[in-house]
């Protein structure tokens, strides 16, 4: 007995030391990385594997075969930029403060997931592909690499929606950033923005889907997340990597009279797909999860399946549960109530926000005229019930204000960004208004116009915004003429009115449109801005620089404000107070090069050589292609004598004038 205790002893000593040395000399688990693939635009229902049959998307669909597919995915905002705030932080717009583009950029709270995994190691990328992501708005929070190289300053870009990136410009980018980084533990985030207007079919899909260009559009993202796919795979690294693919929102293609989104909150923009594949070491998960979830669930379920504890400002919930299929760990899964608003036509136009509350059975939309949808009977929303089913209504309003009050903050977590008036022309060319956000239990001011009645006033400043943007001010005015009939009080039609007058050369007519504008809306800076442009452009240099002056005392960042108010200076050869608007303006911005070329002739014409050819010459590294600049240095090298330089700028200025 004794002999066989010792000996079983032994063994259990020798088994122990074994399990040690198997431990020691098992490499550990490689690290996890994360992808998140966002689709502009992208609605679920125009997917394969969410059972669309007109379109071929064989990359996104395997994701959703190889992971879990959310079935009622919902998006807080129907706009790209707030929409994606919300994903990235875990957080809804009365929290984060980001409602749409008024001039607001995210700040330093809440967290970014970027952030986030910096802190623990991870090397982070993003390439994105439209200029309403773009730096100056805050989401390049925690990124080593941001790639947007969107330039704001270019005075001829027609319109900022325009300012986008092809997908496969953004594949290439991705990859090049992976192919440097896939060695490491690594989070990239990939933008890709083609089914958004305006659609730009290339071969093959032009032919295949010249009848809905907006599911080619759709066809050619999912290629460029089908490159991204392969080259994990060649890496052999897809087996450790989070893939997380969703649209931010949808598009409405004509449902409810809504051509594209951003306007109203119904499931056409609100609905979005999310998949989710985990890597292949981590626990199995269901395929498919029915119940309602958000967005702002995202960044939360990425550090659930990193065991990262998520800030204490997130919102959102972990769907591990749903994807483990413990759903019940969760509230029931289905219990979940899911907010969303839209506070364009508030912010924009002075009419209602749209402020809503989805559960799994139906979906409230508070508004002057409010609404309520059966979603299991009708989920086209096409049958209003607030007035047959008003027990609901008020059950699903109360809920509503709950969230509000739930998800509200006192703190300004939103700052304001120091924006070029070029961008601010195209982020707020709409107009003013002023909004101040949910903090209390006032849903929507039903004393503004609905939304709902005011969708042709809409549609028609949406079209005469884009005839201007496309040079077409006399049909612009048109259309911004019945504006103004319905009503005659409309700041954005004013506004762009003026814009449009400018263009046209009617400078009398801009300077009373602009000066109209500043009636309604005394401290809209950028009318102010623009009402001194008209001035120079009527001969008003007096009025010019007063008004200009007060653009800059609205907004201490116009560094255009400050160029232009010395051009007006120059004209009242007012030389002095010319070289210090133009030295303000480049303090303000150093890459404005008309403030560099001003600056640059001033200094010339008061005999400062050097310190014009200083000044000139960044401006030709900024703006190459610009005649004048090479004129001005030829000009500048001829006084010092510099004949060679002088003759091979004039070279230059005569190339440059024959190409325009």
């Amino acid at each position: 007995m004794f002999l066989f205790r010792r000996h079983g002893l032994l063994i259990a000593i020798v088994f122990l030391a074994v399990i040690r040395l198997y431990a020691v000399s098992k490499p550990p688990d490689p690290p996890l990385n994360v992808v998140v693939i966002t689709i502009d635009t992208l609605r679920a229902d125009h997917l394969g594997c969410y059972g669309y049959k007109e379109i071929r998307t064989p990359n996104i669909d395997r994701l959703a075969q190889e992971g879990t597919r959310f079935e009622r995915a919902y998006t807080p905002v129907p706009i790209t930029f707030p929409a994606h705030t919300a994903i990235f932080t875990g957080t809804y717009p009365m929290m984060n403060g980001i409602h749409d583009f008024s001039g607001n950029k995210l700040g330093p709270t809440p967290l970014t997931l970027a952030s986030i995994l910096k802190t623990h190691g991870y090397a982070t990328g993003a390439v994105i592909a439209s200029a309403v992501l773009g730096t100056r708005f805050g989401l390049n929070q925690g990124f080593d690499f941001y790639y947007d190289h969107f330039d704001f300053n270019r005075l001829d870009e027609s319109n900022l929606y325009e300012m986008q990136r092809p997908g496969n410009l953004v594949a290439d980018q991705s990859l090049e950033w992976l192919a440097k980084n896939y060695r490491k533990k690594f989070f990239l985030w990939m933008h890709l923005y083609d089914p958004h207007l305006p659609y730009h079919l290339s071969p093959p899909y032009d032919k295949e889907y010249a009848s809905h260009p907006y599911d080619g559009e759709i066809a050619f993202a999912d290629a460029q997340v089908g490159r991204l796919l392969r080259f994990l795979e060649e890496k052999g690294i897809d087996q450790n990597t989070i893939i997380l693919l969703c649209g931010d929102h949808g598009e409405s293609l004509g449902e409810h009279g809504e051509k594209s989104h951003g306007f109203f909150i119904y499931n056409a923009t609100l609905h979005v797909p999310l998949i989710v594949r985990m890597p292949k070491a981590k626990t199995k998960t269901v395929n498919l999860v029915s119940a309602p979830v958000s967005l702002i669930d995202i960044l939360p379920t990425i550090l659930g399946i990193l065991s990262m504890k998520p800030p204490s400002t997130v919102r959102g919930e972990s769907l591990l549960p749903y994807m483990t299929g413990s759903v019940s760990a969760r509230n029931g899964g289905n219990q979940r109530s899911l907010y969303a608003e839209n506070f364009l036509p508030r912010i924009h136009f002075n009419w209602s926000e749209l402020r809503a509350v989805e559960t799994k059975d139906y979906e409230f939309i508070d508004a002057p005229k409010p609404e309520l949808f059966d979603l299991n009977k009708d989920p086209g929303e096409s049958a209003n019930l607030f007035l047959e089913k008003k027990a609901v209504a008020a059950e699903m309003r109360a809920l509503l204000a709950n969230l509000i009050q739930k998800y509200s903050t006192n703190q300004e977590f939103a700052k304001k960004t120091s924006l070029d008036p070029a961008l601010l022309d195209r982020l707020q060319s709409l107009g003013y208004a002023g909004f101040s956000g949910g903090g209390d239990l006032t849903i929507s001011n039903r004393d503004l116009p609905d939304p709902k009645d005011r969708l042709h006033i809409y549609d028609l400043i949406s079209d005469a915004m884009s005839d201007s943007q496309h040079g077409s001010y006399n049909d612009s005015v048109d259309k911004l003429g019945q504006v103004l009939e319905t009503e005659p009080n409309s700041v954005p039609a004013h506004y762009l009115q003026g814009l449009n007058y400018y263009h046209l050369k009617e400078s009398q007519k801009a300077v009373d449109e602009f000066r109209r504008v500043l009636e309604l809306s005394p401290d809209y800076a950028l009318a102010v801005y623009n009402l001194g442009l008209a001035y120079i452009r009527n001969n008003q240099m007096d009025e010019a620089i007063t008004t200009l002056q007060r653009a800059l005392a609205l907004d201490s960042t116009n560094f255009a404000a400050a160029y232009n108010l010395g051009a007006a200076y120059l004209r009242k050869k007012m030389v002095p107070e010319a070289v210090a608007a133009f030295q303000q303006s480049l303090r303000l911005s150093d890459d404005y090069a008309p403030s560099h070329l001003g600056l640059g002739e001033v200094l010339l014409y008061q005999g400062r050589v050097d310190e014009a050819i200083v000044q000139l010459q960044k401006a030709a590294e900024l703006t190459p292609q610009d005649s004048r600049v090479h004129l001005a240095l030829s000009k500048a090298f001829t006084s010092k004598g510099e004949r060679n330089k002088a003759e091979e700028e004039i070279g230059k200025a005569q190339q440059y004038q024959s190409q325009q």
